[in-house]
């Protein structure tokens, strides 16, 4: 009998780079993440099952990464990218032979059969078609695969509840086309939540539905927040008229607190799920002990001396040829890479994870004789692409705790299904980014997007009411504003701006969506296509292609006022 259970949950997600350039920033961004994260992640799930163990995890493919890897340009720039990686390394071994760097030419040697092997992965074990491979290990019992948000937008700072319901309504369709089956659950992008309040306006009184009410209605049981979130935190945003920015004089807003029979819980512990205020959607909690062995800059297993250093590259090709060596090694004395030592490595840290998550069920069991649930979240980018070695500690992980006799692999809605939650609670506007707030996403550097999107959204609300019933090239206009206006919403432009990663490519992005939105919009106010409309409907048609059973509809106002 197990005494519990552990999932690790993998947020898996890109922002749309198609045809949007090239390296530094744009279309390169996929061709890394699919050669260093997907592929690697999927053969090391066959290979298991090939072995005889079956996997058992929860992961998230974003409706717009989901896009992406489906699309036929994508997939065939990526082949050429695998095509000069493969050339670079050979390349780069020729330099390093005509100057008698033997350890270093080997590491190239080394990067040419990696890079070698992917392009085969891709070609002839998964048949060029990585979404196919994700469903094919869904439809084996596998996977729990995650929708989300359309384009990631971050939910709480939406202002109109239209664009909540289209981000996650699009995103579920979207999940449900190249899946074969509707999600079980959500991530919600960067775990960004918000409950129920009222909001007073204009002498009216709205009630704003929480994000939980949002998945009810789209029939979607579960989602997943951060530690503090669970056990313990205050209010921030909205509810609390906490709000960095432009918007002073914010209308009144109180919260919704609703009555629910359910017992409520007493003793917090991300280690089971709870059903949210009134509703039927469960809420799973990060662990934080797990998730610190990975996360942590200075603990985590990543930041250990032999595994690869990400951030110093060969300045003619590009790849790493270096170890991490030591906590504050400058860049420029990093000792060379050994890949043979760093699997090595990664043998010990799987088991010590598999350790410390047997202690946990073992000591939840004795106290509380329930099989717990251990969630382990991560960004999937993280494993492969930032920690290289990240995948075989993953799939050693796996392999270890498959032959557990009192920890269970299982996914989240495996386990939601045996053991449904006992009691409910409510939970802070809130999110996983820093200081648990909206921090990342509204500060003064990114406060001037914010009422450029709510315009917007306001706008797309008045057209759908104009044209209730459009066709012809009216109705094509209208569901490539919405597409334009999904684009606009990603969480992906106000991130990148305030790391500093990407900061002027994701305002020239932002910037580009909103241009696009306002034209078509202008299009269509006007009533007429003339040539230049047209050729300018068709080239945008062309760049900004997802979601192509959009229905603009989506988008139809759903403020309501409160009750009596």
């Amino acid at each position: 009998m197990k005494q519990g259970y552990f999932t690790f949950v993998l947020h898996s997600h890109l922002p749309y780079v198609r045809m949007a350039g090239r390296w530094p920033h744009g279309e390169e961004m996929i061709h890394e993440a699919v050669a260093e994260t997907y592929v690697p992640l999927l053969d090391a799930l066959y290979d298991l099952k090939q072995a005889g163990i079956e996997p058992r995890l929860t992961i998230g493919l974003t409706p717009i990464l989901l896009e992406q890897l489906a699309d036929r340009d994508v997939r065939e720039h990526f082949e050429l990218y695998l095509q000069e990686e493969i050339e670079v390394a050979r390349a780069d071994a020729r330099r390093f032979a005509e100057h008698g760097e033997r350890r270093f030419e080997e590491l190239a040697h080394f990067y040419r059969a990696w890079y070698e092997h992917v392009q085969d992965s891709f070609q002839h074990r998964f048949g060029r078609d990585l979404v196919g491979a994700f469903r094919g290990l869904r439809d084996a019992g596998n996977l729990d695969i995650l929708t989300s948000a359309a384009t990631h937008g971050y939910l709480p700072l939406l202002e109109r509840d239209s664009s909540i319901y289209a981000q996650i309504a699009t995103g579920i369709e979207t999940t449900r086309y190249h899946l074969g089956h509707a999600p079980y659950g959500i991530w919600l992008p960067e775990c960004g939540y918000r409950p129920a309040f009222y909001q007073h306006t204009d002498g009216q009184a709205y009630y704003k539905p929480g994000i939980e009410e949002f998945l009810a209605d789209l029939n979607l049981l579960y989602f997943f927040t951060d530690s503090h979130v669970i056990e313990g935190g205050t209010m921030v945003g909205k509810v609390a008229d906490d709000v960095h920015g432009p918007y002073g004089g914010l209308p009144q807003r109180e919260l919704a607190v609703r009555a629910d029979p359910r017992p409520v819980a007493s003793r917090r512990t991300t280690l089971r799920p709870y059903y949210v205020q009134s509703t039927r959607v469960a809420v799973f909690g990060r662990d934080a002990r797990t998730g610190l062995q990975v996360w942590s800059a200075r603990h985590g297993y990543p930041g250990d001396f032999l595994y690869r250093e990400f951030h110093r590259k060969d300045p003619l090709s590009g790849l790493q040829y270096w170890r991490v060596t030591g906590p504050d090694v400058d860049l420029g004395q990093k000792e060379l890479y050994d890949p043979a030592a760093a699997r090595a490595r990664t043998a010990l840290h799987a088991d010590h994870f598999a350790a410390l998550v047997t202690e946990i069920v073992q000591g939840y069991y004795a106290e509380h004789h329930q099989p717990c649930l251990v969630v382990s979240a991560y960004d999937t980018e993280l494993f492969g692409h930032w920690w290289f070695e990240g995948i075989e500690w993953l799939k050693g992980v796996l392999e270890r705790l498959a032959r557990s006799e009192s920890v269970g692999i299982i996914t989240a809605n495996d386990y939601l299904e045996r053991y449904p939650p006992e009691e409910v609670l409510t939970l802070p506007e809130s999110s996983w980014g820093a200081g648990g707030t909206h921090w990342t996403w509204l500060n003064p550097q990114t406060e001037w997007i914010w009422p450029l999107i709510h315009a917007a959204e306001r706008r797309m609300e008045q057209l759908v009411a104009a044209y209730p019933q459009a066709d012809g090239w009216r109705l094509r206009a209208l569901n490539q504003l919405a597409r334009e206006l999904l684009l606009l919403e990603s969480s992906d432009w106000p991130f990148l701006i305030s790391t500093g990663q990407a900061r002027e490519y994701a305002s020239a992005r932002f910037q580009q969506h909103l241009a696009r939105f306002n034209r078509l919009a202008m299009i269509i106010e006007a009533g007429q296509l003339g040539p230049e409309e047209e050729r300018f409907l068709d080239a945008v048609a062309v760049l900004d292609n997802p979601f192509p059973r959009i229905d603009y509809h989506v988008f139809a106002q759903r403020e309501r006022l409160a009750g009596p």
